[in-house]
């Protein structure tokens, strides 16, 4: 009797520690499809970046709870997102199409590199915007994402975030 509910009690605790390897596994597994489909999106030159904090460089981080983004496709480059910060000369201070960071862009530079971490440096630099030189994003294969918008006429800003899940067909 007493051997039986030995063995019953090993059993007992092996199952307890075989649940929580599954569901580090189950994570394990969430985390590298992840990191293919942000892979996928950064190949493809095909994703959205969604703004949930900016960071103007001469004050604190303010949090977005407007939908603010970038998107990013093969042919265009449509970029929506607000700023605060210094402006200098021929800035617009008195348009209101100046407000933010607000152009549609068709011709553009687009360079990616992925870092022995995973995490993934791209440059885009828009030909035909007036007022952005430069928009770089850092994206983590989570899809965490850090954006820094470099202007003419502006200083510069930083954006975090994260890139949109594309819907599932």
């Amino acid at each position: 009797m007493k051997t039986l509910t030995k063995i019953i009690f090993v059993l007992f605790i092996s199952l307890q520690m075989v649940e929580p390897a599954t569901a580090q596994t189950k994570k394990q597994i969430r985390d590298i499809a992840k990191a293919a489909e942000v892979k996928k999106q950064v190949d493809t030159k095909n994703f959205t970046f969604q703004a949930r904090y900016m960071y103007p460089m001469g004050g604190g981080q303010r949090y977005l709870n407007t939908d603010y983004d970038v998107r990013v496709t093969n042919d265009s480059l449509i970029v929506f997102l607000p700023y605060f910060g210094v402006a200098y000369a021929g800035a617009g201070y008195n348009s209101n199409e100046d407000n933010g960071i607000k152009f549609t862009s068709t011709k553009f530079d687009y360079q990616s590199e992925q870092k022995k971490n995973g995490t993934w440096y791209i440059v885009i630099k828009p030909k035909d915007s007036k007022t952005t030189n430069q928009l770089a994003f850092n994206i983590s294969p989570n899809g965490s994402t850090d954006l820094a918008v470099i202007s003419i006429n502006r200083e510069r800003i930083r954006f975090d975030g994260y890139l949109k899940d594309k819907p599932k067909n």
